[in-house]
């Protein structure tokens, strides 16, 4: 469902990329976790020219105090595409605050024989890309500090997907080059922005198996180590082995 991923990515070629700025210092992240409610760099229809650093985790702006903030954001990690418009979470954010969260690749986990193992999923060139978000501010009315976060938005996957994350059949809004600066643009109106959250069916997504760093607890799992490929026992059977080839060269769909 798209709740960890990684931007493993320089500033300089991450700007050049997105036509945008950064106003601050930017380390490689090789994974980051939804429910750390990490600090990462998207870029808002409010400042479409620079990044902004935003916690992941939508907390709304109706949010009454701090407390209610931890029950609220474990929920607001992933935004359904499908229910955008109804949830009061949601329902004013993506009329009016849409960010495009940039990542390299994301996480998801596939079920076999009882187990699973997570994925690495990303670009075959390795280029970086955008998916659809949302943000929201909210003000602590005690000392008037603002806190802005963003949601990711999920939808139905795609066959390819479906094949990795193949429990709960969902993947984020990968949004088309041509749709990234749509996105983030003002006044698109409901049904423009209905026609970009749709399933992303390009080919150029590829997926490999790795360490289960990403699953454990007390680990520090934002090394190089958690994006290398992985073999593991379960998946060397001769139908597992085909299986692993199509995920990585995209030859089935």
């Amino acid at each position: 469902m798209g709740t960890h991923y990684s931007l493993n990515k320089d500033s300089k070629y991450l700007g050049e990329r997105f036509g945008a700025v950064f106003g601050q210092n930017f380390e490689n992240v090789y994974h980051v976790s939804a429910f750390d409610h990490p600090s990462m760099p998207v870029i808002t229809n409010e400042a479409p020219g620079r990044f902004s650093f935003l916690h992941w985790g939508l907390v709304p702006f109706w949010v009454k105090d701090r407390a209610q903030i931890k029950q609220v954001r474990v929920k607001t990690v992933n935004a359904r595409a499908d229910t955008l418009f109804d949830r009061s979470s949601f329902r004013v954010p993506i009329r009016e605050k849409r960010c495009l969260i940039v990542m390299d690749g994301y996480f998801e986990w596939r079920e076999v024989g009882g187990k699973t193992y997570p994925y690495y999923i990303h670009m075959k060139d390795n280029d970086a890309f955008a998916v659809a978000g949302i943000w929201d501010e909210w003000t602590d009315e005690n000392n008037m500090e603002n806190l802005r976060t963003f949601s990711m938005i999920s939808v139905d996957a795609n066959a390819f997907i479906r094949r990795i994350n193949n429990r709960h059949k969902r993947m984020p809004v990968i949004l088309p080059k041509e749709d990234e600066s749509k996105w983030i643009q003002p006044d698109i109106g409901e049904e423009g922005i209905k026609s970009m959250l749709k399933t992303y069916e390009g080919m150029e997504l590829e997926a490999y198996p790795v360490k289960r760093l990403i699953g454990k607890k007390n680990v520090n799992s934002n090394t190089p180590e958690v994006l290398e490929e992985y073999s593991y026992d379960a998946l060397k059977s001769p139908g597992e082995k085909n299986e692993q080839q199509g995920l990585k060269q995209r030859t089935l769909f």
